[in-house]
C-alpha cells in the first residue's frame, strides 16, 4: 500500500516594503525567522511582519505595526496557505483561485505580535500551529526614579527614530499624527532634536492636527503646546467637513468593529485623505501610538473585565491581550494593541503612507515593561495615570532641552469634534459596527 504525499502550496502576498527593518537586511530577518529560534527573531529590530517556509514546514513572525493574517484552503492535492496582511486579500485570492466557497472571514487568522508561528503543511488533518514568544522583557528592572526612567525611555524612543531616520532620504519631508498629548508631543520633539542635530532643515517636519468643523479641542491644545514649545512653526492644522467622517468605511479598512478602534480609524482616515489631498506626493507619517499601553495609561474604570492589579501583574497586558493561550485569546484577531493597531496602520496604508508607530516597537517597549510600576504606584489608579507625563515629560526635557507640555489625557476621536458631534456621528452600540463588517464581507 503506497501512502499518498500531499503537495502543499503557499500564497505570500506580504510585499517586503512593508517592513520597516532597523538593524539588519531582510534576507538577514528571514533567516531568523525561519531558524524558529526565539532568540535569534528577537534580535530583529523594527517594524516587521515576516513570513518564511522550507519545505512543509511555515514559519510566521512580526512586531506590532504591521498585521499578518493567513488562511488555511483545502485542495485535493494538498493544503494551500494564504498569508497577507488584511481579510480582503485573502478572499481575492481564493477567488483567483476558485476557492472563494471556503472563504468566510472568522475562518483567518492574525498571527500574534511577538510569537513566531509555525505551521506544518501535511495534508488532512493539518496540525494547530505552535507558538513560540520571541519578545520577552524583563519586569520590574529599573529603580523608582523617575528622571533615570524617563531617561532610559525617551532615549530608546530616539535610538530607534535616530535608525529609522538612516533608512529614509535626509530631504523626505516627516509628517507627525499630532493632538498636541504626551505621546505624540513625544515623537515631534525627538523628531524635531535629532533632525536639527543632523543639520537639517526642522520644515521637512509638520504636525498634522484635525480639526473637524473648526470645532477641535485638539487644535487648540496643539497650538499651545507648540506655542510653549516656540515650536509653532510646525503646526498644520487640517480642517475636515464633519461629512467626511464615515465610520462605515473605516469599519472597511480596518476589517475590525471594536467601538473605540473604529472611532480612531474614522479620525484617522479624514485626516490621511485630507493630507493626501493637500501633498500627493508626501510618503511618511509618524505618529505616537502605543505610548498609553507602554505606560499602561487608559481609565481602567472604563473597562469592567480590569482591575489595576490585572493590569499591573500582567506582561504586556494592552499590547497582547490577555495572551494566546487565554480562552478569550481572539484566533481571527489577536488581543491588545496586537489588534488594535490597525485603527492606525490601516487609515495610512489606505491613502499610500508609509507609517511609523516607533512607541510600539520591542525595543522602546522592552524598557518600558522593565518600569517598577506597583513600587510607584502602590497600586493607586491616579498616580499610575500621573506618571506618563511625569516619566516622559522628564525624558524629554534632558533630551531635548525642552519641557513638553502635559495636558490631562483625551483620546484621538473625542479631540477631533466636540461632543454633540461626536454623539451624532457615531453609533452607540458596538452591534452596529458587527453588523457592518458582516454586511462588508457579505
Amino acid at each position: 500500500m503506497t501512502n499518498y504525499q500531499y503537495v502543499s502550496r503557499i500564497e505570500n502576498l506580504m510585499d517586503p516594503k512593508g517592513n520597516i527593518l532597523l538593524n539588519m537586511s531582510l534576507q538577514e530577518a528571514q533567516a531568523r525567522v525561519l531558524s524558529g529560534e526565539s532568540d535569534q527573531v528577537a534580535q530583529i529590530d523594527g517594524q516587521f511582519a515576516i513570513c518564511v517556509s522550507e519545505g512543509k514546514i511555515v514559519r510566521m513572525a512580526r512586531s506590532i505595526g504591521r498585521p499578518m493574517r493567513y488562511f488555511l484552503a483545502k485542495k485535493a492535492d494538498g493544503p494551500c496557505l494564504i498569508v497577507a496582511e488584511q481579510i480582503h486579500q485573502i478572499r481575492s485570492k481564493l477567488e483567483s483561485l476558485g476557492l472563494d466557497d471556503q472563504f468566510h472571514p472568522s475562518y483567518t487568522r492574525m498571527v500574534p505580535a511577538h510569537f513566531v508561528v509555525e505551521i506544518e503543511l501535511i495534508g488532512c488533518p493539518d496540525p494547530n500551529p505552535q507558538y513560540t514568544r520571541f519578545f520577552n522583557p524583563q519586569r520590574n528592572r529599573w529603580s523608582n526614579d523617575i528622571d533615570a526612567i524617563g531617561s532610559k525611555y525617551i532615549g530608546q524612543l530616539a535610538v530607534e527614530c535616530e535608525k529609522w531616520l538612516d533608512c529614509i532620504a535626509p530631504d523626505e519631508p516627516i509628517g507627525v499624527m499630532f493632538s498636541g498629548g504626551i505621546d505624540s508631543g513625544a515623537v515631534l520633539l525627538v523628531l524635531h532634536h535629532l533632525i536639527l542635530r543632523r543639520g537639517q532643515a526642522p520644515q521637512r517636519l509638520k504636525a498634522f492636527t484635525l480639526s473637524v468643523d473648526h470645532r477641535a479641542q485638539d487644535a487648540a491644545q496643539a497650538d499651545e503646546f507648540l506655542k510653549k514649545c516656540g515650536l509653532q512653526m510646525l503646526l498644520e492644522v487640517v480642517d475636515v467637513p464633519s461629512d467626511r467622517l464615515d465610520w462605515r468605511r473605516a469599519v472597511h479598512v480596518t476589517e475590525d468593529y471594536k467601538a473605540l478602534d473604529i472611532q480612531a480609524a474614522t479620525m484617522g482616515l479624514a485626516l490621511c485623505e485630507a493630507i493626501r489631498a493637500r501633498y500627493p506626493s508626501w510618503k511618511y507619517l509618524v505618529d505616537g501610538d502605543g505610548g498609553d499601553e507602554n505606560l499602561k495609561d487608559y481609565p481602567i474604570e472604563e473597562n469592567p473585565e480590569l482591575t489595576i492589579r490585572s493590569v499591573l501583574n500582567n506582561l504586556m497586558l494592552y499590547q497582547e491581550g490577555w495572551g494566546v493561550h487565554a480562552i478569550k485569546h481572539s484566533l481571527v484577531y489577536s488581543g491588545g494593541q496586537s489588534r488594535g493597531h490597525i485603527r492606525t496602520w490601516a487609515p495610512a496604508k489606505e491613502v499610500g503612507f508609509v507609517g511609523f508607530s516607533p512607541f510600539a516597537l520591542p525595543r522602546v517597549i522592552e524598557i518600558a515593561e522593565g518600569i517598577p510600576f506597583i513600587e510607584l504606584t502602590d497600586w493607586d489608579h491616579e498616580r499610575l495615570y500621573e506618571l506618563k507625563g511625569k516619566l516622559v515629560a522628564s525624558g524629554v526635557e534632558q533630551l531635548t532641552g525642552i519641557r513638553l507640555p502635559v495636558f490631562p489625557k483625551r483620546r484621538f476621536q473625542h479631540g477631533a469634534v466636540d461632543s454633540d458631534l461626536f454623539e451624532s456621528i457615531f453609533p452607540k452600540h458596538e452591534a452596529a459596527y458587527r453588523r457592518e463588517l458582516i454586511s462588508y464581507f457579505s
